[in-house]
């Protein structure tokens, strides 16, 4: 477990992809942090644009390596751009980063050089949004070093006990290939995503058994895939039945719907922690 926050530590907010559009959400997200006891260091330019990114790729990425002094990194948002400074290897440090989407990559390029403090939850402009239980869920793990269980559906039975990957499955899938992927080897892998078309998805899916990674992993979650009620009704029961076809051959727990991911509600969970997950009672634990 890394070093607990306390009321009166200073945190980082970075900006490691696209820019700052809707600043109205980005200071709310700001004052939930201050009332939770927490300095925020106010260099952040919320009006900074280069081209459709924060800043260009140099002096993104050294926003990125020199925000790791701090017990905390929490991204500003997502888009586009994190894993343009994966080309030059960040330095990364045992830190809590937090972020999820396009900011993924840098979360599994940590977790993968041998570094622990990747979190995939909420981030500046999203938290918001999330509901009580959700903000509740961040303190609890940033100041008293715990979470609570939260539940899915159970899809495929079983009980699965090893450490935990969650991501972005776009950003999963470019990174395969790269030296920015974790070893899956007894990992429980939980992936998310938003609107892809059920097409896309299976195409995914079919590249990652292709692609031989999921050989040695031992479970397998899925959060919220579509932002939009309407899709979500109609391709729930699509995507279901698609993830019981592709990943059946596995012969490991699955559970789907956690809550995770751009859906409000979005869990957040400490990467590279014991975990444990459930197809039987579709519950998944984190043991910090």
């Amino acid at each position: 477990m890394l070093n607990r926050l306390e009321k009166g530590d200073e945190i980082e907010i970075v900006a490691p992809a696209s820019y700052i559009e809707d600043g109205a959400k980005f200071n709310l997200g700001i004052e939930i942090l201050e009332k939770w006891g927490l300095r925020i260091n106010k260099n952040f330019n919320l009006n900074r644009k280069y081209g459709y990114f924060a800043a260009n790729d140099s002096q993104r990425l050294i926003e990125l390596e020199n925000g790791q002094n701090n017990k905390l990194i929490i991204f500003a948002k997502g888009g586009w751009g994190s894993a343009r400074l994966l080309e030059n290897d960040p330095k990364w440090k045992n830190s809590w980063m937090l972020g999820f989407s396009d900011t993924c990559s840098l979360l599994l390029s940590k977790y993968a050089k041998g570094y622990l403090g990747s979190i995939h939850g909420p981030m500046i402009t999203t938290l918001s949004e999330e509901p009580s239980w959700s903000l509740q869920r961040l303190k609890n793990l940033l100041f008293e070093g715990y979470v609570e269980d939260i539940i899915g559906e159970p899809l495929i039975g079983g009980i699965a006990k090893g450490d935990v990957i969650v991501s972005n499955l776009t950003i999963f899938s470019y990174l395969i290939g790269t030296n920015h992927l974790p070893d899956l080897k007894g990992k429980i892998i939980i992936f998310e995503d938003v609107n892809e078309d059920i097409y896309k998805l299976d195409r995914i899916f079919t590249y990652l058994r292709m692609s031989n990674k999921f050989d040695e992993i031992i479970g397998l979650g899925f959060g919220n895939f579509f932002k939009s009620e309407v899709k979500n009704f109609e391709e729930k029961n699509l995507l279901k039945n698609l993830i019981h076809e592709r990943f059946k051959k596995y012969n490991i727990p699955i559970v789907i719907d956690l809550p995770i991911g751009h859906f409000n509600g979005n869990a957040c969970v400490p990467i590279g922690f014991d975990s444990t997950l459930n197809g039987n009672t579709g519950t998944f634990s984190v043991d910090l």
